[in-house]
């Protein structure tokens, strides 16, 4: 079975982005990964999760994960409003212009919504 997922972060909550990474593997072991599109989303506080300085305890799951097809978009708007650069997130995650839109976008091109 395949799914089309977007999982949503807007707080800074560690317990949030960990269970939101677990749900994920849980997901792509239930999956058919070839045609599974699952992406996370942050925007607000949860950006900070995504800092490279932040982020040593998730960040191997988290390039795992992507490795496997995850896309991880982070919020320009946010990032602006905080004050960061997109050179102090991880690599890997995809700055989108507003969070917001791309979980719209996402949701009417038929991604589930899911909130951990």
């Amino acid at each position: 079975m395949s799914y089309k997922v977007v999982f949503h972060l807007d707080l800074d909550d560690e317990k949030a982005l960990s269970m939101g990474l677990v749900n994920i593997k849980n997901l792509l072991k239930m999956s058919d990964s070839s045609g599974s599109e699952i992406h996370m989303v942050a925007n607000g506080e949860s950006v900070r999760l995504f800092r490279k300085e932040f982020c040593e305890i998730n960040q191997a799951q988290i390039a795992d994960l992507n490795t496997k097809g995850v896309r991880f978009c982070i919020c320009q708007n946010s990032l602006d409003k905080f004050n960061y650069k997109v050179t102090d997130m991880l690599d890997l995650c995809e700055v989108v212009p507003a969070g917001i839109a791309e979980l719209c976008l996402l949701q009417t091109s038929g991604c589930a919504y899911i909130k951990p």
